[in-house]
């Protein structure tokens, strides 16, 4: 046992008074320096709009789902499972044997009342998903309201009315504090990622839909599914069955069964799978299956430029592609393109003299030859930046930049007429472990783009999950909580955000313990010290969640 000397009791008892103070600061709502919102209001990412009362009602034991006047359907099912979903994670944290029936029935809410305009449940970039939640209901005193323009928009109002649950240890039912609540939202961006690699070290399927469910509570809507580079090729292709020989190993793999799951687990949370295929470097595992696609065995990256069966294979995979990934747009990489082995393998080199070519010249051939490829398969494409900072007024209109190399990117990216994603490494890489949740919120997409039309080509950001130091055992408490302070950045309207991140502490620590409730491995809200990796630490001292 450790036995602390009086020296340390002091210490750690001052350590507990601490707790106690900041604990009433943050949770119970006294008012402080990292109070846990406006007006006490908890909900991340924060709405649009959000007014509030003082009372509290409770959910009914058999609490339903009704959609009286909606156009809506449901034949697929969507709302109805995300409905369940919404009822496992508001009752999955304690065990609800509260009888409410012996509470104030005036004060017992029945159920959910899910008004839904569009007939129609296709996912695609620039759906509507605004939604307006009303609890209680005025024209139902016992039953919530919630209205959208499509499915997506209720399941993320459904999604806010879970964060306004809470769990009753006197009546051991579900309460909602700070009633009547009128909640208007919509995403201040159309595009809200995660980017997750699956080359770097395998994730299996389990932990990919693990990490969907935490974006969904997050209200992100897209998930970057870096799905092969230089280390391996996971992913079946039927048209060239070799290509995943790049496997780690023969367990390490995905069919397209398993890639279909994923688009649909994805699709039914409201969230979009942008699939990548990153040509013509970090391609090195391709050749395992298929040699050829190297220049040489003595120079393996990037694909060989002079081989029509590399765009052979290429059409290949994006027609697979085409089949499962739904979205309208693809992923092209283009990024850290190395071309000496084009010079310094004889076959490549000759080819290059013959096309009148240099090496960026050849650079930027292939690149544009993927994107043709791309575009006949019915896909708009997104390519990492450096494809716009080499030869940006050759892309194609219907590419998409994204940056990731440093800030200011964007601002020339929309200045050129072109749409752009903002991942600038130094603030929305999360496998840099020394960037801290505060330098995530701040970041914001627009800085110094002022024209209105120009702020619409930026579609919005993602944060990026590179595969290097994460596996199964530790992704979801490196992408936690700091993807949360960007998704916020990326939903909640500007003038609504926190000028500093220390105002939003408090309610960023409570959405923290909330995602640890439902399962999710969400780390603590760390400090940039000597002692903690702000990226993925462990709690430092005994004490609540929130407080960590």
């Amino acid at each position: 046992m450790w036995v602390l000397g009086v020296t340390e009791r002091r210490v750690m008892g001052a350590f507990w008074v601490l707790n106690l103070v900041l604990f009433l600061v943050q949770v119970v709502g006294i008012k402080g320096a990292h109070g846990i919102g406006e007006h006490g209001v908890r909900i991340w990412p924060m709405p649009l709009s959000v007014s509030h009362g003082h009372k509290s009602l409770y959910v009914g034991k058999d609490f339903k789902i009704m959609s009286q006047g909606s156009k809506y359907k449901d034949a697929s099912g969507i709302l109805k499972d995300g409905f369940s979903r919404f009822l496992a994670v508001v009752k999955g944290a304690h065990v609800v044997d509260g009888d409410t029936s012996k509470l104030d029935q005036s004060r017992v809410l029945q159920g959910l009342n899910v008004f839904i305009s569009s007939t129609k449940d296709e996912l695609q970039y620039g759906i509507d998903e605004s939604y307006k939640l009303l609890v209680p209901s005025p024209d139902k005193p016992t039953y919530a309201h919630l209205e959208a323009q499509t499915v997506y928009g209720a399941l993320h109002g459904l999604q806010t009315l879970s964060q306004l649950c809470q769990f009753n240890f006197s009546s051991r039912v579900i309460e909602i504090l700070m009633t009547p609540w009128i909640i208007n939202d919509q995403p201040r961006f159309s595009f809200r990622g995660l980017l997750i690699d699956t080359s770097r070290h395998y994730q299996p399927l389990p932990i990919i839909k693990n990490v969907i469910d935490s974006m969904a509570y997050a209200k992100l809507n897209v998930l970057h599914w870096h799905i092969v580079d230089t280390q391996s090729f996971p992913l079946e292709i039927p048209s060239y069955p070799k290509l995943w020989d790049g496997a780690y190993s023969t367990s390490e793999r995905y069919t397209m069964a398993d890639a279909a799951e994923i688009v649909s687990y994805a699709q039914k949370r409201g969230i979009n799978v942008l699939a990548e295929l990153d040509v013509p470097g970090h391609a090195l595992s391709w050749g395992k299956g298929y040699p050829s696609l190297w220049p040489s065995k003595d120079c393996q990256e990037p694909l060989d430029v002079s081989n029509e069966f590399t765009f052979k294979v290429i059409d290949g995979i994006l027609s697979d592609f085409s089949k499962v990934f739904k979205y309208k747009f693809v992923h092209l990489g283009g990024d850290e393109v190395n071309t000496s082995c084009w010079t310094l393998t004889p076959h490549v080199s000759k080819w290059l003299k013959e096309h009148s070519m240099n090496e960026s010249q050849a650079y930027q051939y292939f690149v544009l030859q993927a994107q043709k490829i791309a575009l006949l398969h019915g896909y708009e494409i997104v390519n990492w930046e450096e494809t716009f900072n080499n030869f940006g007024n050759k892309l194609s209109p219907k590419t998409v930049v994204h940056n990731w190399l440093g800030g200011g990117v964007a601002q020339r990216v929309v200045a050129a007429g072109l749409r752009c994603i903002v991942s600038n490494q130094d603030k929305w890489y999360l496998d840099h472990l020394d960037t801290t949740w505060e330098q995530f919120y701040m970041n914001e997409p627009l800085t110094n783009i002022t024209k209105s039309e120009q702020q619409k080509l930026v579609i919005g950001g993602e944060v990026c999950m590179w595969g290097e130091t994460v596996d199964a055992s530790d992704i979801q408490q490196t992408i936690w909580p700091r993807a949360a302070a960007a998704a916020e950045r990326l939903w909640t309207p500007y003038d609504k955000l926190a000028k500093e991140a220390k105002q939003v502490t408090g309610r960023l620590a409570h959405f923290r313990c909330l995602l640890n409730q439902r399962g999710i491995a969400a780390a603590p809200l760390a400090a940039d010290t000597p002692l903690t990796q702000p990226g993925r630490s462990a709690p430092l001292e005994p004490g609540s969640c929130y407080l960590q």
